[in-house]
């Protein structure tokens, strides 16, 4: 096999061919996207902090300039939510956009949700064992991160149904050639949640409450403040990152312990492997294949040169799987110690929901652990499409 984003046994398993590709090509072009794939874990690693790359080039060139195309008008909603937020735009504006942030997604309010987590976490868990169990990604993993974030930002109960789709229609766009109706889907849905979101922001800066919005609409520095779009684009941005990572580090990571019954019952046996486990669960599989990045100045990597106006795509998959940083790195181990994974990224794009993410998988997982000590596999689960943001369509179990 080889590298082929759009082959379902490939995305199923591409860990053979990240295998071939460090050893033999781990700087390579792949002629169907234009891009260079990045397979080692030290390259990957260099390349995320190294400032000559961006998520974004509009900042120091047009399209043009960069041999691409103009965005098709019909995405002028999607893109004008993305870009007003932190993943698609760099310093100085990333810089700003990110310290205003930070400054109300404080390391202090996130550890305060702790006890509110792990009860919408034991909620659901409850809920799926008293029924004897069914989808663990329906009724478990896509629930609980839907439920925090929109407590965080302060949205009715009543709208929460909304969110979900929302994110995933969003989310379709980040694939490798999106088709024509995924286009579609993500700016219909982008144009939904903005309006949503505009409506939410103005009636909390009119009346503030105790939540996210509140404190975004709120937070300034030097009198420096969030305009109305970046505000919308920061909480999009939380829901889509908050959310799809954190469903599928769940689901692959349940699948992952399924297919290594010692490591979980090693896991079973010690809670207290939980922080450790969960490290390695992110690094086994992650959900987050590939990040890409713009070449901003010409590069060497590798020895191969790589010019300015390219784009690699950082293979997070494989980096995670490197036996130069990682002992026996096929293996699960559940207590595995030294595990510098890059699933969060590194350099300015860094996670800042980790913490919260990291919250919310052991107190999910340790929940399922106490409540569903019998947990068992009732049908071997499928792929969804994606690659990029790649995660399983359902996972049932019983209890």
């Amino acid at each position: 096999m080889r590298f082929d984003p759009w082959n379902p046994e490939f995305v199923a398993h591409p860990y053979d061919v990240y295998n071939e590709l460090r050893r033999e090509r781990p700087v390579s072009f792949f002629e169907p996207t234009g891009q260079w794939l990045i397979a080692r874990h030290a390259d990957v690693n260099a390349l995320l902090r190294d400032r000559r790359l961006g998520r974004s080039y509009l900042h120091v060139a047009t399209h043009q300039e960069f041999g691409r195309p103009d965005d098709p008008g019909f995405q002028d909603p999607f893109w004008r939510v993305v870009r007003a937020g932190m993943l698609d735009v760099e310093p100085p504006v990333h810089t700003r956009l990110r310290r205003l942030v930070s400054k109300a997604f404080t390391p202090r309010m996130v550890e305060a949700l702790r006890p509110k987590v792990a009860r919408i976490a034991g909620e659901l868990v409850d809920r799926f064992a008293e029924r004897g169990g069914g989808d663990l990604i329906a009724e478990v993993a896509e629930p609980l991160p839907v439920t925090v974030i929109a407590e965080m930002l302060g949205v009715p109960e009543a709208d929460r149904h909304l969110l979900r789709p929302w994110s995933a229609d969003i989310c379709g766009m980040y694939e490798l050639h999106p088709s024509i109706e995924a286009q579609h889907t993500a700016v219909r849905a982008a144009e939904e949640f903005s309006d949503y979101l505009v409506g939410l922001a103005r009636a909390r800066r009119a009346d503030p409450g105790d939540d996210l919005i509140s404190a975004l609409a709120l937070v300034a520095d030097e009198g420096d403040k969030l305009t109305e779009e970046e505000l919308v684009g920061t909480c999009v941005l939380l829901l889509n990152a908050g959310h799809e990572a954190t469903v599928n580090v769940t689901g692959n990571g349940w699948w992952s312990l399924f297919r290594n019954p010692a490591e979980l019952e090693r896991l079973r046996a010690d809670h207290g492997l939980l922080p450790t486990a969960i490290e390695e669960l992110m690094r086994w599989d992650t959900p987050l294949q590939m990040f890409e990045r713009w070449v901003l100045e010409d590069i060497t990597v590798g020895g191969v040169d790589i010019p300015r106006g390219t784009e690699v795509a950082l293979l997070f998959g494989s980096a995670n799987r490197d036996p130069e940083v990682f002992a026996d790195p096929d293996r699960l181990d559940v207590g595995r110690v030294d595990n510098p994974h890059i699933s969060f990224g590194a350099g300015i794009h860094f996670c800042l929901g980790a913490p919260l993410a990291r919250i919310e998988l052991i107190e999910s997982f340790g929940a399922l652990l106490r409540r569903a000590p019998k947990l068992e596999l009732t049908a071997e689960p499928s792929w969804g499409p994606g690659y990029i943001i790649r995660g399983l369509t359902s996972l049932d179990v019983r209890v």
